[in-house]
């Protein structure tokens, strides 16, 4: 592993404690889920099992994990305190492939797993597991346990000796992986794990509406929510309705707000309530401000997600935001900079940096001093020809909506108005004769 790229072994997370950015605790680890994949690919990190204050056990995906370094583990400090609930896909590390007998690929010895370290692939936020510490022979007899009690570092064994223990590859191993044949929803979802979100939606578009439902139920909530963003309104509302309520709720907070308030508007008016009501009311409150505009105008476009940076940030700033992965490319062309709040819908909006602009000066410039104040931003009751012109006279993939009381409330991005402008049934059409039909 090359240095600088940060492992752990998982016996060292049991119990550690869940700290907020602020430095509260709100947790203790219990366990890590896992999503095993097929053809001996090591398992991706999906996140943690943490226990909470009041006892109940939440999850925490890994893409709110900020640090986890000596004895404890740092959030992004939102968290969701639903009830944790395993899916089909999910494997957990401690409790379920520690203590486990599985062979070594090389002379089908059997050994007894005793611990396994996951590692932060780089450049990225993904954690996979990449190493396995065993026994041979002999029998692993409570060492889950043992492991869940102290966090002790392993040391690789030479020699062939029974008890004698060494650390592998994941793929120096087999046992764990799921098998390839396999047609299960499980195996159908490791099988399309490296499709993007349109090709999983092309796939699940032909699927059986049983098939479908039981590939959606075992998708996790960011995955399942990137692919109903691609799905005709048809599939999306009966993807939905099979799922049950308060994990529809936490999907719905998982898209992006402007795609989750289309799919809200297609559904009976107690549904939608309901639904509303069990999100977060944070994330709620912005998908109800986007249902209050017209559909065909720039609010009813609009994310309300855009980078918002205030006055005194720094080009290194812009360019640390601008490099999350989560973003589309339209949204990271360019940053808004405004007066506090820097929510929307948030202060003062003052003007726009584009991305081109960020990589010309200097880490230390305040992005005050370089804004773009002279592009007139969007009204949110603009209708849709009239953002298509603005789009198209000034070369912009997004454009800033700004309020009557100059408050940035959000962009509209040039994808949102493509999706407008093509034929209602374009997703449908596009559907047919693809190539991941291999899968249905």
């Amino acid at each position: 592993m090359a240095a600088g790229v940060p492992r752990v072994f998982v016996s060292h997370l049991a119990g550690v404690p869940v700290f907020d950015p602020t430095g509260d605790q709100v947790g203790r680890v219990r366990d890590l889920v896992a999503v095993l994949r097929v053809a001996g690919r090591p398992p991706r990190l999906l996140g943690l099992v943490v226990e909470v204050l009041s006892r109940r056990r939440i999850f925490l995906p890994i893409t709110r994990v900020t640090g986890i370094e000596s004895g404890q583990v740092i959030t992004t400090g939102v968290l969701n305190v639903r009830r944790f609930e395993q899916r089909p896909t999910e494997r957990l590390i401690l409790g379920e492939l520690l203590d486990r007998r599985v062979r070594l690929v090389e002379d089908g010895e059997e050994v007894t797993v005793l611990d396994i370290s996951v590692s932060q692939l780089p450049a990225r936020r993904d954690w996979e597991i990449d190493k396995v510490f065993v026994r041979r022979g002999g029998k692993g007899g409570a060492l889950r346990r043992e492991l869940m009690g102290r966090a002790a570092p392993w040391k690789s064994g030479g020699g062939r000796r029974a008890g004698e223990t060494l650390t592998v590859e994941w793929s120096a191993v087999s046992g764990f992986s799921l098998e390839e044949e396999g047609q299960g929803a499980e195996n159908l979802v490791a099988t399309f794990e490296r499709l993007r979100p349109v090709d999983l939606a092309n796939v699940l578009h032909h699927l059986t509406p049983k098939r479908r439902a039981e590939v959606a139920a075992a998708l996790d909530d960011d995955r399942l929510a990137d692919v109903l963003e691609e799905l005709p309104e048809d599939d999306q509302v009966e993807i939905l309705g099979k799922l049950k309520e308060e994990r529809a709720a936490d999907v719905l907070e998982a898209m992006d707000p402007d795609d989750a308030a289309d799919l809200l508007s297609e559904l009976p008016e107690a549904d939608k309530e309901r639904l509303l009501t069990l999100m977060r009311p944070d994330d709620a409150a912005d998908v109800r401000r986007l249902m209050s505009y017209e559909e065909r105008t720039a609010g009813g476009l609009m994310t309300t997600d855009p980078i918002v940076l205030r006055p005194d940030a720094t080009v290194a700033d812009a360019l640390a935001r601008v490099r999350q992965q989560d973003l589309s490319p339209a949204l990271a062309a360019q940053v808004y900079v405004c007066r506090p709040p820097d929510e929307t819908p948030t202060g003062r909006y003052l003007g726009t940096v584009h991305f081109q602009r960020l990589l010309r000066d200097p880490p230390y410039t305040l992005v005050s001093s370089i804004v773009d104040s002279d592009l007139p931003p969007l009204a949110p009751d603009t209708p849709l020809p009239a953002i298509t012109s603005h789009l198209a006279a000034y070369n912009m993939v997004s454009a800033p909506v700004v309020d009557d009381g100059g408050a940035l409330l959000g962009a509209v991005t040039v994808d949102d108005v493509l999706d407008h402008l093509l034929p209602d049934d374009w997703r449908e059409t596009g559907f047919h004769g693809g190539e991941a039909d291999r899968g249905a």
